[in-house]
């Protein structure tokens, strides 16, 4: 992918779902960037968890980290909490002995280009003309611009893989240090601390009630989002959970598209419905439903390549949570992205 329009064209995507005997082209997940523009703007998340839940997050903070998962797409207020969490364990007062201050830990090097000016040291919402690394608005809102800076230089590295996850290496190691290895770089403190935050920002957000989706849509959703970072394996996983792939998702466990949406409903009806395995089937299945009547945990089928070979479940507000194509995880994009928007779908329903 390129800076600016985050697209790739479809002829060089990976292969995505397991199709009827051939190797379907998984979908596209070009996000847009907004930039690491001081200027706040509002941006509705995609990517991994999206949805904050604020039970452990203490309540000073709050406000601060949603206004800070507004910022870009690719910054989700659940993320935002749990680089806290991971970086000073939410003590505003924290200093590492590499001299990293604050609740996000900058280094002063670091601050003296980043800091953000967001509000006043007691507290209040308006900023005091004073960029600290101590005040909790200033620290918050510096690492979300940052962490939006980072998402869209490592999108312009084209190294391929799950943009959150290179991001945060790029926080811990650098932007240079995932250039040089085209990827998360092998170190075990950077490779540790993108697995915790992965790991932990799930425990910032919970299933909420979705949008007029009955009982059993519902539960489809919450059976798909367990699985939000889980990899990309073409051709692994069922309702059993992930399973190693084949071909090329030979080395890796996880779910394609159709099998995460065959796990979800399955698990969803208890165990007494087992869709087919494959996306061009699934989309056969169940009750054809209007685009317009779309509810949380409809399956919605996408015909990229002259079959319907990519397939995802619809959780509200045009967002739907899939598993794209080799080298990417399971993840929530948007419907309303162009490449999704212009192509064919077929929705269906279950239970």
């Amino acid at each position: 992918m390129n800076g600016g329009s985050g697209r790739a064209s479809p002829s060089a995507l990976a292969a995505g779902c397991v199709v009827l005997g051939l190797v379907g082209i998984g979908s596209l997940l070009g996000l847009s960037v907004l930039g690491a523009a001081g200027k706040e703007q509002e941006a509705e998340p995609v990517g991994l968890v999206t949805e904050l839940t604020a039970d452990r997050i203490p309540p000073e903070f709050v406000e601060w980290i949603e206004r800070a998962g507004s910022l870009c797409p690719e910054v989700s207020a659940p993320l935002v909490a749990a680089q806290i969490e991971a970086e000073s364990g939410w003590s505003p007062t924290a200093v590492s002995p590499a001299r990293a201050e604050g609740l996000s830990q900058f280094i002063p090097g670091t601050w003296a280009t980043w800091g953000v000016d967001a509000a006043g040291a007691d507290g209040s919402p308006e900023p005091d003309g004073v960029a600290d690394p101590f005040t909790p608005g200033d620290a918050i809102m510096t690492q979300a611009r940052y962490d939006c800076w980072l998402a869209d230089k490592v999108r312009d590295m084209n190294v391929g893989g799950d943009l959150t996850r290179l991001m945060l290496a790029a926080y811990n190691a650098g932007p240079g240090a995932v250039a040089e290895y085209d990827g998360v770089p092998p170190y075990p403190e950077t490779q540790s601390y993108v697995t915790r935050i992965i790991a932990s920002m799930t425990g910032y957000s919970g299933a909420e009630p979705s949008e007029a989706g009955d009982s059993f849509g519902d539960q489809v959703v919450a059976n798909a989002k367990k699985w939000l970072g889980t990899p990309y394996a073409w051709g692994g996983g069922g309702p059993e959970g992930p399973g190693r792939g084949f071909a090329q998702g030979a080395d890796t466990v996880g779910f394609d598209c159709s099998s995460l949406v065959q796990n979800a409903v399955y698990h969803a009806s208890g165990g007494s419905l087992l869709l087919p395995r494959v996306s061009q089937l699934q989309v056969m299945s169940g009750k054809a439903v209007s685009r317009d009547d779309l509810r949380p945990g409809d399956v919605i089928g996408f015909q990229l390549n002259g079959s319907y070979d990519h397939i995802g479940i619809y959780i509200g507000r045009r967002q739907f949570i899939h598993a794209p194509k080799t080298g990417d995880v399971v993840k929530i994009s948007n419907l309303d992205e162009p490449y999704y928007a212009g192509k064919s779908q077929k929705v269906r329903r279950f239970g």
